[in-house]
């Protein structure tokens, strides 16, 4: 099957509802859970995710602190915060709003 990359600007959307339905999970469980809940069309590239975990450490929107993995291998795991929720809910409405305008564009093309 075909894999695609994550829409620009979306990738902040897409950790936040992760973290929010999966909790606490380190990089790896993100990844494969966006790849598994789109089923099998959005693969998020290393290179792209834990650049876009440390802003969001940075922002606030999450915590991190190392762990280890049921392999029992050291990891870092990201937890949400109250801004991340609150920040969640912005790239939603973003999201929709964006979303929104596309499909007019297309029905009247």
């Amino acid at each position: 099957m075909n894999r695609d990359e994550i829409p620009p600007g979306t990738l902040y959307l897409l950790i936040l509802k992760t973290l929010v339905v999966r909790g606490e999970s380190h990089g790896y469980e993100i990844a494969e859970s966006i790849q598994r809940s789109s089923d099998e069309v959005l693969q998020v590239e290393e290179g792209s995710l834990y650049p876009a975990l440390q802003r969001m450490l940075i922002k606030g929107w999450v915590t991190a602190e190392w762990g280890t993995t049921a392999g029992n291998r050291r990891a870092r795991y990201y937890k949400l915060t109250a801004a991340g929720r609150k920040q969640l809910g912005v790239e939603v409405s973003h999201f929709e709003r964006v979303m929104g305008a596309v499909a007019r564009v297309i029905q009247t093309a």
